[in-house]
């Protein structure tokens, strides 16, 4: 960024539709996560996300993003632990379950309780078991900043990916 005092001092308006954006994101290839807590009251808490990203390594930091107007938005704000489910390939239909706006999304679903209370999926490829450090609201979204405490990933095991809408496994070059 310059530091000419010619500089813009905000952004330009988008030249682009909502839907031009949303398909250009899609381009995107992301891997499949489900971030999931446990309230006060012991009720589960899981959705589909794929806005997951690595901060830091020195203290173990991870992002991901949730809508403000999610219906979970409250608990995960209020909460201090959640953990963050990294899919493997033939997870597909937990992906599409937890991202589906109604019926019981943990009905048979195997899971185990992380050190903090949160479910840790059982076949993911990995867990990250985070302490809910900060969030920035930006846009129509809050970016949740979690400090790992415990990790773990299975060996050898192949991510669920999505890309353009659709939802692949990993083919190596």
């Amino acid at each position: 960024m310059s530091d000419s005092p010619n500089a813009p001092a905000a952004a330009r308006a988008p030249s682009f539709s909502a839907r031009e954006f949303r398909a250009s994101l899609g381009m995107f290839a992301t891997g499949v996560t489900i971030v999931t807590a446990r309230t006060a009251e012991g009720q589960l808490l899981g959705l589909t996300a794929n806005s997951f990203n690595s901060v830091s390594l020195d203290p173990p930091l991870v992002l991901w993003s949730l809508a403000r107007a999610a219906g979970s938005m409250g608990a995960f704000a209020a909460g201090s632990h959640y953990a963050i489910n990294v899919l493997a390939a033939d997870q597909k239909a937990l992906a599409e379950r937890f991202a589906a706006k109604s019926g019981d999304r943990w009905a048979g679903v195997a899971h185990s309780l992380g050190i903090s209370g949160a479910p840790l999926l059982a076949g993911a490829a990995a867990h990250f078991e985070c302490f809910n450090r900060s969030r920035y609201e930006e846009g129509d979204h809050v970016i949740f900043v979690g400090e790992v405490e415990q990790c773990s990933h299975r060996e050898g095991a192949s991510p669920l990916l999505f890309h353009g809408g659709r939802f692949y496994t990993e083919h190596p070059l």
